[in-house]
């Protein structure tokens, strides 16, 4: 089995439960070592840890990333084709998560709410071949060969500095693969302010990351289509045609909601009728707004520290 080095950016003070969570989970017989990154850079402070690990496999995590003790087994079975640079899972709404975090995870598990990126929040299908949309940083193994020689991520993004460098992984060549089984569990964000923050993060950074790559994809740029859509709805809402759009949108909210509701046995995903519209229309201000101001400077962080809490070979005391 490669060795691995996993990876976890954490603010200064900040508390990963991941550290601790890897030490219950691993075992001691595995090659792997711990670095922690701690600073206010988080695209600077994955980059430095990589400069300074020794495994063959850097395994990028957040600091409440909470593996399963079958993920190292996935990683290095999809690792065995040497054509594969990436390998990376789903980011699960754990179960004990109460009713308002597991209803933001069920908007971004849905396909209404989430689209083609869904499955970076749900664990569905196959292992396959994929591309940035079903990949996710908080869980995600790179070869460091691979992530060296194409100059790690990109220091003017965050969020989006995995979607930015997975298509330098693709344009170079190697493959990248999305295993279901390579789960990670991590709660939502636990008020609703926190997951309107998170959604306008979602886009501005798809927003810089456009104007950095060139790349502008129709797909991604549904929601800002959709709050232009309400714009010129609301100035001619006399224009009763107008409308249609918008009936037919919440029926089919309606109904992924509903669905969802049925799947789960509980009535709270009702509430997906008003998560939905909101999710979608701050994503849209988010990319407008990454749009507006530009290509994004580097953020350089001097008080970046690395800490390597467990070596290679060595094991926990």
């Amino acid at each position: 089995m490669n060795t691995v080095s996993f990876i976890i950016p954490v603010k200064h003070g900040g508390y990963a439960a991941a550290v601790d969570h890897l030490k219950k989970t691993v075992l001691d017989d595995i090659r792997y070592e711990i670095l922690l990154a701690e600073g206010s850079a988080p695209s600077q402070q994955r980059n430095r840890a990589a400069d300074e690990a020794s495994g063959d496999i850097l395994y990028f995590l957040d600091d409440d990333s909470l593996i399963t003790s079958e993920n190292l087994v996935h990683c290095s079975a999809g690792m065995s084709d040497p054509d594969v640079a990436v390998v990376g899972g789903p980011s699960i709404t754990p179960a004990d998560d109460n009713q308002l975090q597991q209803l933001f995870g069920s908007a971004l598990a849905s396909a209404f709410g989430s689209g083609a990126v869904n499955n970076r929040y749900r664990a569905h299908g196959e292992i396959r071949e994929t591309t940035d949309k079903e990949l996710i940083l908080c869980n995600l193994a790179v070869r460091r060969s691979v992530f060296i020689d194409l100059g790690g991520f990109n220091e003017c993004l965050y969020p989006n500095e995995e979607n930015e460098f997975l298509e330098r992984v693709t344009k170079a060549g190697y493959k990248l693969l999305h295993d279901p089984g390579m789960r990670v569990f991590r709660s939502q964000r636990k008020t609703l302010k926190a997951f309107v923050r998170q959604m306008f993060s979602y886009g501005r950074g798809r927003g810089q990351q456009s104007l950095i790559t060139s790349s502008y994809s129709v797909t991604g740029f549904i929601p800002l289509l959709f709050v232009i859509y309400l714009l010129i709805s609301l100035i001619f809402i006399k224009y009763l045609f107008l409308l249609a759009p918008t009936v037919i949108y919440l029926l089919a909210a309606l109904v992924s909601s509903v669905l969802m509701m049925v799947r789960t046995g509980r009535w709270f995903p009702l509430l997906l009728l008003g998560i939905y519209p909101l999710m979608h229309i701050v994503n849209g201000v988010g990319l407008l707004w990454g749009l507006i101001n530009g290509k994004p400077e580097p953020v350089q962080d001097s008080s970046i520290r690395i800490r390597k809490i467990k070596s290679l070979g060595e094991s926990f005391h």
